[in-house]
């Protein structure tokens, strides 16, 4: 009689413990992060009353972003990793003590509504900067850390702490804002981002992937362009989650049906907020036990016209739970 394969051990990447350090690091930013991202949309929305300013939150933050990812991306390649990420840390840190300052009661009362706004985008925009570059490296740091043959498994933990994180910084951002205040919730997300700065501390320097010189910035991120364009199933799949992202934008108002539609609070508005996140913890856990063998393609259309009903029932829905459940479905999707 032969003996069963022996199954893989769930909690093998756990055992190193630089990934310990390195997930337990990125939980606390990331649900800084989003707790951070949470009260931006609240805070706006009370300052200025107009749907339009939330946007404009995403518009400070994504702009950096964009413009730097790919010098991001090489920048990362030839810098020393752990270093760069504390780096990133600190400048995240510091622009949430910025934050902190604006929003005592001296300087709300010191600054106009419209002036504290401003501040306010400027701040989004330094962070948008910051997140060019710590996001990626949080990425790249993975394979340094974790051998090849469990970083199937790392990568299972990594995404689900990152969502993890994502649901509990948006539901304890706005349980936060309804108990302790602005102020009181961005000094919390201040401790979370010093906490995660300690956990990384921990970590051994990685060394850059090629030094400089070695390669131009402008012939790397050509190569990447050219890989990208190369293989028709990734232009497809890129294309085709930028304009389910672009046109799924409506959910940027969750503090308007939050606060005018739904009147449930910012408590309601930070479960809002974790509806995605949930809907994707369920989605990556049916995706492990059942993953997608066949038609993927087929799959992916269905579940972006999905998502696109589910964006719509959002915005007709004027009840709480409908409101909740569309976003938890988009999420899986």
């Amino acid at each position: 009689m032969t003996e069963p394969p022996n199954r893989k051990n769930p909690f093998e990447a756990l055992q190193i413990i630089e990934f310990r350090y390195l997930i337990g690091g990125r939980f606390l930013f990331i649900m800084g992060l989003r707790m951070l991202s949470t009260l931006n949309g609240w805070w706006i929305y009370l300052l200025t009353n107009d749907p339009f300013a939330i946007g404009l939150i995403g518009l400070a933050e994504i702009i950096p972003a964009l413009s730097l990812a790919l010098y991001a991306g090489h920048k990362i390649d030839q810098s020393e990793k752990r270093r760069l990420l504390l780096r990133c840390l600190l400048f995240y840190f510091t622009a949430v003590l910025v934050l902190v300052f604006i929003s005592g009661e001296y300087d709300s009362y010191a600054f106009s509504d419209h002036t504290l706004s401003y501040m306010i985008y400027g701040v989004i925009f330094c962070t948008g900067i910051i997140r060019a570059f710590a996001g990626p490296v949080f990425s790249a740091m993975l394979g340094y850390i974790v051998p090849h043959d469990k970083l199937q498994n790392a990568t299972t933990w990594n995404q689900g702490t990152f969502l993890s994180a994502s649901v509990t910084g948006h539901a304890t951002g706005g349980v936060l804002i309804a108990l302790i205040g602005i102020s009181g919730t961005l000094e919390t997300i201040s401790v979370l981002i010093l906490l995660s700065f300690l956990f990384l501390y921990r970590l051994r320097p990685k060394a850059p992937s090629f030094h400089k010189g070695e390669i131009k910035t402008w012939e790397s991120v050509k190569e990447g362009l050219r890989f990208v364009y190369r293989t028709k199933q990734l232009l497809g799949a890129f294309t085709l989650d930028l304009f389910a992202v672009l046109f799924g934008g409506a959910v940027a108002l969750i503090p308007v049906y939050a606060r005018d539609i739904l009147k449930v609070g910012s408590e309601g508005f930070g479960l809002l907020n974790g509806a995605t996140d949930m809907g994707a913890i369920l989605m990556v856990i049916l995706l492990t036990l059942y993953p997608p063998r066949k038609k993927q393609g087929r799959k992916l259309l269905i579940a972006v016209a999905g998502f696109g009903v589910c964006i719509i029932v959002f915005g007709l829905s004027n009840i709480f739970v409908l409101s909740f459940m569309a976003l938890m479905i988009s999420g899986m999707l």
